[in-house]
């Protein structure tokens, strides 16, 4: 099987008090002051739209309309354990108008198309909920 890259990500990330981070086409220019937990807002934000696409496409598979209303809300906690540092997420979803017992299967079979939930499956606890 040969591996197509689709797009690759290039940022560049300064630290101190005017540290910030900065993306090869200028689309993404953050800067951080400390301290401040924008690493989590990041991957919540990456995740979260990776998730919403991989939504998209289960209910495309299925032939499903999503609703406009369609929405994912991510939550990104860092963790600390006796000196050890996790992370956990919470994503709350709503599928407005979509049976709920539909909409829980497009969010689990979201799951397993989302490079992000594949990543991270097995060393961040994630919970999804329907809302």
């Amino acid at each position: 099987m040969t591996t197509k890259v689709i797009f690759t990500g290039k940022t560049h990330n300064t630290n101190g008090r005017d540290g910030g981070t900065r993306s090869s086409d200028g689309q993404l220019d953050i800067r951080f002051k400390q301290p401040h937990p924008a690493a989590e807002h990041l991957f919540g934000a990456a995740w979260s739209a990776c998730y919403m696409g991989a939504i998209e496409l289960a209910a495309s598979q299925r032939q499903i309309k999503l609703p406009a209303g369609t929405s994912v809300d991510a939550e990104i906690d860092l963790n600390a354990d006796e000196g050890n540092y996790f992370l956990s997420a919470r994503f709350n979803v709503s599928v407005p108008g979509v049976d709920p017992a539909v909409a829980r299967e497009l969010l689990e079979a979201a799951h397993s198309i989302c490079p992000y939930s594949k990543a991270t499956h097995g060393h961040v606890n994630v919970a999804t909920n329907l809302v």
